[in-house]
């Protein structure tokens, strides 16, 4: 098998997409110079698709969108200096949006494989900006992506609360999440994504591979879902303490989850309302909160307790998953048992995962890592380090927990190192003021949160 000889590669090719309505298939192409097209396809439920003039012009414009911000997964194969658009270009604004995309959502990517990005993707701008997109005649129904883990689940039960109609909705194939999903007894969405097999081909041939923001082509993906559906809001459900990177040394800030964050929200939530449809929302409904507040909200519910997880363990595309849903050893077990802790009764958590975690003397480092002591904050879709550091001198504090390894370890070593002022649990129970959620709903929501 030759070797994937990235180096001699000038151009990644946005080859063309295109849609059928009869069948609901989405297919993506894209190219390495003048090779073979990498085309992936998608096959959005509810075929065939009767649209109107409107919706079907949002519905290409969101196409189109989708194949500019999926073909990350492709471009980093290479990372080549040129970037060429076949078929219409872009505006400056459209440029603008994926330059910030595949930058930042390529941030750890670009750290593992010691390179530097900025400066060096270049989307050519091709057209001038487009006039603000008309409405597409939408109703008011939400598309809620849901992921398997407790975030999501806050969100629907906050909106079942609140009365608002709603659709839950995953892309892949993961049986944790489609259980999950029916479990909410809402109406379903899965939307089916297969990546082109050329590119696992390239992978085994050295290609470069790594993290790339899934959050990010997940979001277009489900733009696209909505207006072949007609709801007017795409819901996420990514908290505030996304926004926070891991600080490396020599290195500056790597946020590994940089698209569940503030400013990919922001940006792209006012993109799609300007250059796909005026009617379409787009938001995160726990913005405002700290994961602490999204894991106390969750204690309060008990009918998910053996059906989520966020292990992402159970959803790697390749290699081999968990017996169970937890695997009790990565930073998003850690993460989420250190988290609920503070907000859930002892035997109910330990039922959830199995056992102890914070009793397994040997976790140290892993914990050690989330509280940023002696270690940097995991490249993993987990809290700050001050969350994880309030909520375990919430439990030093605590009868259940306090003669646990772990508990009692950061009780003799780690808290005589912290000012007071970076332990209470209280200050980040708070709501913050910085979210996408429209005034109305963000009252009933703030009110439903006790916040």
């Amino acid at each position: 098998m030759a070797e994937f000889d990235r180096v001699s590669i000038r151009a990644f090719r946005f080859t063309g997409c295109r849609f059928d309505a009869d069948t609901g298939e989405a297919r993506l192409a894209y190219a390495f110079d003048h090779g073979p097209e990498m085309v992936e396809t998608l096959r959005f439920p509810g075929a065939p698709f009767v649209l109107d003039a409107a919706r079907a012009g949002a519905v290409q414009r969101a196409l189109r969108l989708l194949h500019l911000v999926a073909g990350v997964s492709y471009y980093k194969a290479a990372v080549p200096p040129e970037i060429v658009i076949e078929g219409e270009g872009i505006d400056a604004p459209t440029a603008a949006l994926l330059t910030s995309v595949y930058e930042n959502g390529l941030g750890e990517f670009a750290y593992r494989n010691a390179m530097v990005l900025r400066g060096r993707i270049h989307f050519p701008v091709a057209a001038a900006s487009s006039s603000a997109a008309p409405a597409a005649g939408l109703e008011k129904r939400a598309l809620v992506a849901i992921g398997g883990g407790k975030d999501s689940l806050v969100s629907i039960e906050a909106l079942r609360a609140l009365g608002v109609a709603q659709t839950v909705a995953w892309v892949g194939s993961s049986p944790l999440i489609k259980a999950c999903a029916e479990r909410t007894g809402q109406p379903t969405l899965n939307v089916t994504r297969a990546l082109s097999p050329l590119l696992f081909e390239y992978n085994k041939r050295g290609a470069l591979n790594g993290h790339i923001p899934v959050t990010a082509v997940n979001s277009a993906i489900l733009a696209m879902a909505a207006l072949l559906q007609g709801h007017a809001q795409v819901v996420f459900s990514n908290e505030r303490s996304a926004s926070y990177g891991s600080l490396i040394p020599g290195t500056g800030e790597v946020n590994h989850q940089w698209s569940k964050g503030w400013d990919f929200e922001r940006d792209f939530a006012a993109h799609l309302r300007g250059h796909v449809a005026a009617d379409l929302a787009y938001y995160s409904l726990l913005r405002p909160f700290s994961e602490l507040a999204v894991a106390r909200q969750f204690a309060r519910l008990d009918r998910y307790d053996q059906h989520f997880s966020s292990c992402n363990r159970n959803f790697h595309l390749l290699g081999e998953r968990p017996a169970q849903r937890w695997c009790g050893v990565c930073p998003k077990c850690h993460f989420v048992f250190l988290a609920l802790a503070p907000f859930m009764p002892k035997p109910r958590l330990m039922a959830i995962f199995g056992h102890n975690l914070l009793d397994e003397a040997d976790q140290a480092p892993g914990f050690d890592a989330l509280l940023e002591y002696r270690d940097h904050k995991p490249f993993e879709c987990v809290g700050e380090g001050r969350e994880s550091r309030a909520a375990m001198d919430a439990l030093a504090d605590s009868a259940a927990w306090r003669e646990d390894a772990l508990v009692k370890r950061y009780a003799c070593e780690i808290r005589p190192q912290l000012e007071p002022s970076d332990r209470g649990l209280a200050p980040l129970l708070l709501p913050s003021g910085e979210h996408g959620i429209a005034p109305g709903l963000w009252e009933g929501v703030r009110a439903h949160f006790g916040a």
